[in-house]
């Protein structure tokens, strides 16, 4: 697998939850909302549920919390209906970027996705423009100090993963899609802790930004789309984004 592809974002999310925990918790809030009434709000019934749970609990959301939100959406009989986007385009020095979004005004969203693009210097594709260039997985980060590699990974081989790496800093397991709840759920019962476990879109080859202005306009247009309330994630193949 691409190891490296995913560790800047997570950084960055890692950094923002840091920062503006309050702001993950809504997103998270929103996404849970949004599976619970489409599901319901049994989660050994409703699968996406669960993986969002999952999620939850990675992004250190308390449990009291997690249950709060699933039993008001599950008795809520209007509100704000979210439904899930997905954007493609492409950032300065043709960077491949995919923006899941959640959003109750589509309009709304598509002209701040635009904008964002146009005046980062890149441009807002048509669905499948980039889409192609990414594999859908399963993906659990988790910390690498103080763990022993060959320990991690015979724990994630036996919870079900496909792949592991290890760069030194953080290990990457890799998942199927539809079973990155139910590993991480394994790995958590050993007692790990994690900085992301997600289904993510992983990068089939990256891609470098040699221009020091043309590297300061894509990230000024990652902060931007990660600033955004609608937005839930950001993946790019921008190789050196963590330097």
């Amino acid at each position: 697998m691409s190891g490296h592809s995913k560790w800047s974002t997570i950084k960055r999310k890692k950094e923002k939850i840091d920062q503006a925990r309050a702001k993950v918790f809504t997103r998270i809030g929103r996404e849970l909302t949004m599976v619970v009434k489409a599901g319901g709000p049994d989660p050994n019934v409703n699968s996406k549920l669960k993986d969002v749970i999952a999620k939850a609990k990675a992004n250190n959301v308390p449990n009291d919390n997690i249950d709060r939100i699933i039993k008001k959406a599950a008795g809520e009989q209007g509100g704000a209906d979210y439904e899930q986007l997905i954007y493609e385009g492409y950032g300065p020095s043709g960077i491949a970027v995919i923006v899941e979004t959640l959003t109750d005004n589509r309009n709304r969203t598509a002209g701040e996705m635009r904008h964002y693009f146009d005046k980062c210097g890149g441009n807002l594709g048509q669905s499948g423009s980039v889409m192609f260039m990414f594999e859908y997985k399963g993906l659990i980060v988790i910390e690498g100090e103080g763990l022993d590699e060959d320990k991690v990974m015979e724990d994630a081989l036996e919870a079900g993963a496909e792949d592991f790496n290890f760069d030194g800093d953080i290990f990457e397991i890799s998942t199927d899609v539809n079973s990155v709840g139910a590993v991480s759920e394994a790995l958590s019962a050993k007692g790990y802790t994690f900085l992301s476990a997600e289904p993510t879109y992983v990068p089939a080859t990256t891609s470098t930004i040699d221009d020091p202005e043309m590297a300061l306009k894509m990230e000024k247009l990652i902060d931007m789309l990660e600033e955004n309330d609608d937005v839930q994630n950001v993946w790019h193949n921008w190789e050196n984004a963590d330097e």
